[in-house]
């Protein structure tokens, strides 16, 4: 009797799921609720009578930098990553907004990568440097990295993503490159 399966042994799921999770972009929500919450302080509760457009331009500061900072960083908060038979789905945030479609088809290769940091890809976020590719990093660790047939790649910062690599790379087997899976 064995205690541990091989990964040849296991059948894959149908569909297989993963997320990452940030909760330091919390607090950037925070900061940005609190500008938002300036904002709206002192367009309801000004006292300025004598300068009205600085007023204004305050309101209207606040309420912008704080809806920028709440949306931008609840966009990244956590990313999840869809695998089924036919392609790769990522969705980013709350409302599932940035979305990235990328059908088996489509894909080369899936490779395991220990550490993917924000200072590799210049900070949290939808991510495009021109000599990497493109990526979506919500936290610090381990990813996937899919070698698309276009030369182009696309990483993604997933928990378990050693499961997920080894799943794509099962299912890449049967899929002919360039053809509807």
């Amino acid at each position: 009797m064995r205690d541990k399966p091989h990964a040849e042994d296991t059948p894959t799921p149908d569909i297989w799921t993963g997320r990452a999770t940030n909760r330091v972009q919390w607090l950037l929500a925070l900061v940005g609720a609190a500008c938002l919450a300036l904002g709206i302080k002192l367009a309801v509760d000004s006292a300025w009578t004598s300068s009205v457009p600085a007023l204004a331009m305050s309101v209207v500061g606040c309420i912008a930098a704080g809806l920028l900072v709440l949306f931008g960083t609840l966009a990244f908060v956590h990313v999840d990553l869809r695998l089924d038979r036919e392609c790769v789905e990522v969705r980013c945030g709350h409302i599932g907004l940035p979305r990235r479609r990328i059908p088996l088809s489509h894909v080369a290769g899936a490779d395991f990568t220990a550490v993917v940091t924000p200072r590799q890809w210049g900070g949290w976020g939808y991510r495009w440097r021109p000599e990497k590719g493109t990526a979506v990093v919500v936290r610090r660790g381990e990813g996937i990295v899919l070698n698309l047939w276009d030369g182009h790649t696309f990483t993604i910062t997933v928990d378990n993503a050693e499961s997920a690599v080894r799943i794509i790379r099962a299912r890449l087997r049967s899929i002919t490159p360039g053809t509807a899976a």
